[in-house]
């Protein structure tokens, strides 16, 4: 059989074009969910150490499934698990181990506002560091800096770590590496707080064993421990990395699953365009004795002929794709610093298969009809293009109709971490029913805004309402675009900002605070919180620590392990913040007891055992105290102060809390770095976390909604230029060149607007949902003019994609000549 006919190239073109960025994208998600798998921290500090002992950096727990063995689930820690240091000797004896060194970490604030890293002087043989000039501390008062400091053996440095800064004096200066303090052992541990832990065991080797054997004798050595190698020792110094890691796979799996439904169909809906075009050419097929497989074969060839160069192409172009989205998110500090970009073939493969088994699929499941009928009725079925649907069609769209309903109603009796997770199950389901139920649509569509166009110009309206409606079938794929669009734009545009909405209204709501302890370095050291809390005239000062727990979360009736926002807070807590309690009391919140947001307690209520683990990984049954309603502006968990800081990395606190507006410059003289604000400067570093949150959302937007415009313009250029016969009819039967451009205005204004109309109500209903269950009123944060944006991006494009290919075929027909 021959392959396509030149008219028929414009349509392998736009399946080309589509298949290209549908690839393009796929990869691109891969390459983030490659670098997330791949993605370590630098290995900086332990440069020089064959392993790093430290702690589980991971919380794994096993949990029950509804008719299923449990499912072993892990998250990350985001704080340190520190290490027993007796662990070291036990590591000594290992064949190869040539020295342990038990490495502390804590920050430094200089007065003249320096960050650097304490640590004991035995941790600088780790990197290494070596002295430049000057000697080794030996007394309490003494310690060696990074010569990026600026100071000069023998000078005395003010240092504050957890309490007021104290004198040292510099002893020596190393050259190189990242800004370091090195006090004495003693020093160092005291500084350090947590007597008898260290947060790693680093090993340095004697060369007599090769690094796999040394580390399964370290594994038996100590049970239980992390054993840390190659590229992985950076994550036992930098937690950030493996910290995000989790949600990075999340993200790009995600939008690679959207991707690929995106381009089920959009694709689907231009080869489906392009088989009915073709029906002419099939129907002689088989009218000559071709066999409905041989029909069938004929499109897959093509299929495979014009994806595979456009699937390679994108798979190539995706690399490139990845790495501007990856560089993107690091600018905007979505990503750490040491968050690598690994770029290899993978991706590229499996765009190609994806993108490619999509293609042949929507061929396949869009030549069935073309290839079933008998040859007797083939060139009639051509003849005529049928406006009802298919059994299946019908059957199979209620079913997703109904999914989406139940969705729907999912998302409206449940919040948080739930409600989110029926969202997008929602939106593809609407989308997936509109899909099928499209020629149904373009049918009620061509009812109202035909008749409207009828009234304002009786003689092209009437023609506009006329063509929509003896191609309803037509219609319905190009409705089904447009609807995508709108409704996927239109969901990852204003769920975001009705999530930092409710945000900051909650946490304006509820702060009462009239001053905020912030700090230029670090943190805050637990004595300013006291020192704020003796001024006459101030009635509380709260410390705030920001930690996060571990938990399994009830969503739609499973249990998910999730990492969520907590906050250690102060005893008198209450009178300065008001996260809105609903049952307990926020005072009772002291020794081993929480407050959980309603988001997460799920069943839990006062009195209530709540298994967690803390920052490090601590494992805590945690009697319920109180359950409040304002999640979002505190977050899901509330723990007691000194609990949260015993179970962080640091002992310093984010923020203090300060009820009264007496003036604290006096009390706050000997803390470094350490200023009383107003709080609208915690309003404002609230607002840009919101805004760095977002960031991710919309490159989401611009990803998947600029494919979806591409394909809708293609879909729609292809649509308008199958058309030429039916205009050039027009022209030869009296139709003005004018009429006939003012028909197809008035008949894009029937199509895209019942699609926009369609799209609309999906997000509308999608949106009012999500702010329901996120706040409890069916008000989503729209903008307008995002709204209008949207709508003029895609309502222009598509009357563009038919109007623009419409002026060519009729200025290159102005002599009617039907070919």
């Amino acid at each position: 059989m021959s392959g396509p006919s030149g008219a028929n190239k414009g349509a392998f073109a736009g399946v080309f074009t589509a298949l290209l960025f549908a690839a393009a994208l796929v990869g691109a998600c891969g390459t983030l969910v490659e670098s997330a798998w791949r993605a370590h921290a630098p290995v900086e500090r332990y440069g020089a150490a064959t392993a790093v002992v430290t702690g589980p950096q991971s919380v794994t727990d096993r949990l029950r499934r509804v008719g299923d063995d449990p499912e072993k689930q892990s998250r990350p820690l985001t704080e340190r698990s520190r290490v027993q240091v007796a662990a070291a000797q036990r590591l000594r004896t290992v064949h190869g181990v040539r020295a342990v060194v038990a490495d502390v970490s804590f920050p430094v604030l200089t007065s003249t506002g320096r960050t650097m890293t304490g640590h004991g002087w035995d941790s600088a043989a780790l990197r290494p560091y070596k002295l430049s000039t000057g000697r080794a501390p030996q007394a309490a008062d003494e310690v060696v800096v990074s010569g990026s400091a600026g100071v000069r053996p023998g000078q005395v440095v003010q240092m504050q770590v957890s309490e007021k800064p104290r004198p040292y004096r510099v002893t020596g200066l190393v050259a190189s590496g990242p800004a370091a303090a090195f006090f004495t052992t003693a020093t160092a541990n005291a500084l350090y707080g947590h007597p008898g832990q260290a947060d790693a065991l680093a090993v340095l080797a004697d060369g007599s064993v090769d690094d796999g054997a040394l580390k399964t004798a370290l594994r038996a050595a100590a049970p239980g421990l992390t054993i840390a190698t190659g590229r992985a020792r950076g994550d036992a110094e930098d937690l950030s990395v493996a910290a995000v890691r989790p949600d990075i796979l999340e993200i790009g799996a995600s939008l690679g699953g959207v991707a690929v439904m995106t381009a089920l169909v959009v694709v689907g809906g231009l080869i489906a365009l392009s088989v009915r075009e073709r029906a002419r050419e099939f129907a002689l097929l088989r009218a000559v004795g071709a066999t409905p497989w041989q029909v069938r074969w004929q499109i897959m060839r093509e299929t495979l002929a014009v994806g595979a160069p456009a699937a390679l192409l994108g798979g190539v172009l995706s690399l490139g794709v990845g790495a501007g989205m990856h560089r993107a998110m690091v600018r905007k500090g979505v990503l750490p610093d040491g968050f690598g970009l690994s770029l290899s073939p993978l991706p590229v493969l499996a765009a190609f298969a994806a993108t490619l088994l999509t293609a042949v699929l929507t061929a396949l499941i869009a030549c069935l009809r073309a290839s079933r009928i008998r040859p007797v009725e083939a060139l009639g079925e051509a003849a005529n293009e049928k406006a009802g649907l298919p059994r299946w069609r019908r059957v199979t769209g209620i079913v997703f109709l109904v999914l989406g309903l139940n969705a729907l109603g999912a998302s409206t009796a449940t919040s948080g971490p739930t409600a989110a997770a029926a969202i997008g199950g929602l939106v593809m389901c609407l989308i997936v029913a509109t899909a099928l139920l499209g020629p149904l649509l373009a049918g009620l569509g061509n009812r109202v805004l035909g008749r409207a166009a009828a009234t304002v110009a009786p003689v092209a309206g009437r023609m506009a309402q006329q063509a929509s409606a003896a191609a309803a079938v037509r219609a319905g794929s190009v409705i089904t675009p447009v609807a995508l669009a709108v409704a996927f734009a239109g969901t990852q545009l204003f769920a975001q900002p009705t999530v930092a909405h409710a945000t900051t209204q909650q946490a304006a709501a509820g702060i009462r605070a009239d001053q905020v302890l912030m700090s230029a370095g670090p943190g805050i050291p637990s004595g300013a919180a006291d020192a704020a809390r003796r001024v006459p005239g101030i009635a509380a000062a709260t410390p705030v620590k920001n930690t996060t727990v571990v938990m399994a979360v009830k969503e739609l009736g499973e249990k998910n392990l999730r990492s969520l926002p907590a906050r250690g807070v102060g005893a008198d807590a209450g009178a300065v913040i008001d996260p809105r309690v609903r049952s307990g009391r926020l005072a009772d919140l002291r020794g081993p007891s929480v407050a959980l947001s309603r988001d997460v307690a799920a069943g839990l209520k006062v009195g209530s055992v709540a298994p967690m683990w803390l920052g490090d990984g601590t494992r805590a049954d945690l009697r319920v105290v109180a359950v409040y309603d304002r999640g979002l502006g505190f977050g899901d968990v509330l723990l007691p102060h000194d609990l949260a800081l015993a179970h962080s990395s640091t002992q310093l606190d984010d923020q203090v809390l300060v009820r009264g507006k007496a003036d604290l410059r006096p009390a706050l003289t000997g803390y470094a770095g350490v200023q009383a604000v107003d709080r609208g400067a915690l309003d404002a570093t609230l607002s840009q976390q919101l805004k760095l949150q977002g960031f991710v959302n919309y490159v989401v937007v611009v990803a998947i909604a600029g494919f979806i415009v591409i394909g809708l313009v293609t879909t729609l250029a292809l649509a308008t230029a199958a058309r030429r016969r039916e205009l050039t009819l027009l022209r030869l039967v009296g139709a003005t060149r004018r009429q006939v451009l003012r028909m197809l205005r008035l008949e894009a204004v029937i199509v895209l607007g019942t699609g926009i109309a369609a799209g609309g109500l999906i997000a509308a209903v999608t949106l009012m949902a999500f702010a329901f269950a996120v706040t409890g009123l069916p008000l989503p944060s729209v903008s307008l003019t995002s709204s209008g944006l949207v709508l003029l991006a895609v309502g222009g494009s598509g009357a563009a994609a038919i109007l623009v290919p419409a002026r060519a075929i009729l200025r290159r027909h102005a002599s009617p000549k039907i070919s």
